[in-house]
């Protein structure tokens, strides 16, 4: 059955405040509206999309008046474009929606007992901060306002950038991104341009058919360079003419990888890199520390912030040397690595086995010795035999996917009893539910935010406990 279109014309609406997920709320008549791209104090018309029991959403139809707090966003792709939705949205009202975004889902929604949030650390870099993007190649990109499709010639109607909104299949051309450093524009305006040029086909997202994929760019903040090309299918003439191609014209580029992937989506984790130029890999520094950065490696994709975000988790371990420390989902071992300085032993654990090889060779590079790695998900590993073997913690540091811990990783966990815990969090949605589970032996003593993604409704959070009496 179709679903019903809504046709509902709201007129000065007053934009109240700033909601979850990003969006602006108002209330119509006690109903709560939930509006995408308003800022507190903008007067709009809105087109309901959406109309339920309890509330509704929609879109601004028509700017009335502007709210004094609003900024022109900076980028010529907002609105279509599915990141930096809070462009128009001063930073300062951002951070302090991101703190309300935590005491909210902790406390309002949780329930939970927490001491007063300390102030959000904010980034001292709010645009080209990244240092990693992927981009996706498509046979039919996004039309902008003004195109006719009946007049675009068929070799500019593909585009390579980012995903639209709510589109799986729809591709925003991006000519200019605001979010990682040069020569990142002038390596996918390259890329797209030899292609168009040399016939090469991209990627037909709803068939899946095509040539080429996707690419990623990783960078590092003293400017080391690894691009990835995916491919959907190998030939290898196209393929080696232009990976030589952009390699002569971007002679900085330190890594240089391909990847064959057939499968039905992007994710390369489980798949084949291949190197075709320079180093293995790029490295990342934190105070005397250096990280191994491969292809497929997870590394915070804000190094500045990545380095506040694990100076919080340190400090709240309130390590004194003599501690066993179990790390979970530890990733490149970088947060273990950043405390085993000030532990006895330290045990990580993470799903991806490439991540672990990286942690130990990471572990190898600085010198540590007191830094042990295992590989496997985590409610198999982490076991009462494991622990038994390896040492009871007295310190776990958790930092999860957005899902959250497993609730069996939980009872281990709260079985083990170590004295005290460190989470670390990029959804405090999912991190108040798994406190309410480790809530039941333990308390929170500290609570952090920190801003990791600017222009965006996302936000990491600390939070530090200690085990009940």
């Amino acid at each position: 059955m179709a679903r019903k279109r809504v046709d509902l014309v709201l007129e000065d609406v007053l934009i109240e405040t700033v909601a979850a997920e990003g969006k602006a709320l108002a209330h119509i008549d006690g109903t709560v509206l939930f509006v995408e791209f308003a800022v507190p104090g903008d007067v709009v018309d809105i087109r309901v999309t959406k109309k339920k029991k309890n509330y509704m959403e929609g879109y601004i139809l028509k700017m009335k008046k502007p709210s004094a707090h609003r900024l022109e966003p900076f980028c010529d792709h907002f609105g279509i474009c599915g990141g930096c939705k809070w462009q128009p949205l001063p930073y300062n009202m951002q951070l302090e929606a991101k703190q309300q975004q935590v005491f909210d889902q902790l406390v309002r929604i949780g329930h939970l007992e927490i001491p007063e949030i300390s102030p959000i650390i904010g980034s001292d870099n709010t645009s080209y901060h990244r240092n990693k993007l992927e981009f996706t190649f498509s046979s039919r990109r996004w039309f902008l306002d003004g195109e006719d499709p009946e007049q675009i010639p068929e070799n500019k109607r593909c585009g390579l950038g980012f995903h639209v909104g709510k589109f799986f299949d729809k591709v925003v051309d991006i000519k200019h991104c605001h979010l990682q450093k040069e020569p990142s524009n002038a390596i996918r305006n390259f890329v797209r341009e030899y292609a168009i040029e040399h016939g090469l086909e991209f990627f037909d997202i709803r068939e899946n058919h095509g040539f080429l994929r996707n690419m990623i760019i990783r960078t590092t903040e003293d400017g080391q360079l690894m691009l990835i090309l995916c491919f959907f299918k190998d030939d290898k003439l196209k393929r080696e003419a232009l990976l030589d191609a952009v390699y002569e014209a971007f002679p900085q580029i330190t890594s240089l990888f391909y990847v064959i992937n057939t499968k039905l989506n992007d994710s390369i984790g489980d798949q084949v890199c291949i190197l075709y130029k320079g180093e293995d890999a790029i490295y990342e520094r934190m105070e005397n520390l250096v990280f191994k950065v491969g292809p497929k490696s997870f590394y915070q994709t804000n190094s500045p912030q990545a380095y506040k975000l694990y100076s919080v988790a340190r400090k709240f371990a309130g390590l004194s040397g003599n501690e066993v420390v179990y790390d979970l989902y530890t990733g490149t071992g970088t947060i273990a690595q950043f405390v085993s300085g000030k532990a006895e032993k330290v045990i990580g654990i993470e799903y991806v086995p490439e991540a672990i090889e990286d942690a130990r060779l990471n572990a190898a590079k600085n010198g540590i010795d007191n830094c042990e790695f295992f590989a496997g998900d985590m409610k198999d590993i982490l076991t009462e035999s494991f622990i038994a073997e390896h040492g009871k913690p007295d310190v776990i540091i958790l930092d999860p996917p957005r899902a959250g811990i497993h609730p069996d990783v939980a009872k281990v966990i709260l079985d083990a009893e170590p004295d005290r815990m460190v989470y670390v969090s990029c959804n405090p949605a999912s991190q108040a539910r798994d406190l309410a589970i480790l809530c039941t032996k333990y308390e929170i003593t500290a609570v952090q935010p920190v801003d990791m993604f600017p222009h965006t409704h996302h936000v990491e959070n600390v939070c530090a406990l200690k085990k009940k009496n």
